[in-house]
């Protein structure tokens, strides 16, 4: 397994800089004290469903019957969805739905880092199922041990983004946070048709085949 790649793509599919304007919406009535909570249970929030999702997400697909290799070619999907959304330069997972149920939220304190912020507009089903797709490309306890320990890096990430929110606004403006987005985007594609073709040649092994 590459262990960089999984770190990409988190980096890519979480986005914590794109999601600044969201969490800038939803705690602007919040007072000083109750805005660093919610970066806090952000931050954590965040970390818990990347490592439930490495150390246990195999174990809930076996559950339900599912193989792996449907589901990388359904989880590539799910990237290449979040990729094209964040072309777009909106932030991926995030829909208006969401969106209206975190406004009306707002006086919930730290309830809104659970949803929308952590779930589904930072950890959607595209990170959950990439961290599920690497997970299975293990072979030591070592490199799950280096999946979990990403979610830290990836909680860390958030929670410097959300704590220095107000400067990055500032300092980015909302065009440059749309270009980070639509980079961050460009590369979560290229990894998402990494990991459908990955999926579709243990589906149809003639594909490889082929390709030679």
């Amino acid at each position: 397994m590459d262990l960089y790649k999984p770190l990409i793509a988190l980096l890519a599919i979480v986005n914590p800089i794109g999601a600044i304007p969201f969490f800038i919406h939803f705690t602007s009535g919040f007072t000083r004290q109750q805005r660093q909570r919610t970066v806090r249970v952000a931050a954590l929030s965040t970390f818990i469903v990347i490592a439930v999702s490495a150390l246990a997400g195999l174990k809930i697909i076996e559950f339900f019957g599912i193989s792996l290799a449907s589901f990388q070619v359904g989880g590539g999907l799910l990237l290449l969805m979040s990729a094209l959304q964040m072309l777009n330069a909106q932030p991926a997972e995030v829909r208006k739905d969401d969106l209206a149920d975190g406004g009306d939220k707002a006086d919930a304190g730290a309830s809104i880092a659970i949803v929308p912020l952590t779930i589904p507009l930072l950890t959607g089903p595209a990170a959950i199922s990439t961290m599920i797709i690497y997970a299975d490309k293990t072979r030591h306890w070592w490199q799950l041990g280096v999946l979990v320990l990403y979610g830290v890096v990836i909680g860390a990430a958030v929670w410097v983004a959300f704590s220095l929110s107000g400067r990055i606004a500032r300092a980015l403006g909302k065009t440059g946070i749309n270009v980070m987005t639509r980079l961050m985007g460009l590369l979560l594609a290229a990894l998402s048709v990494e990991v459908m073709s990955d999926g579709l040649v243990k589906l149809f092994p003639i594909l490889a085949v082929g390709a030679h």
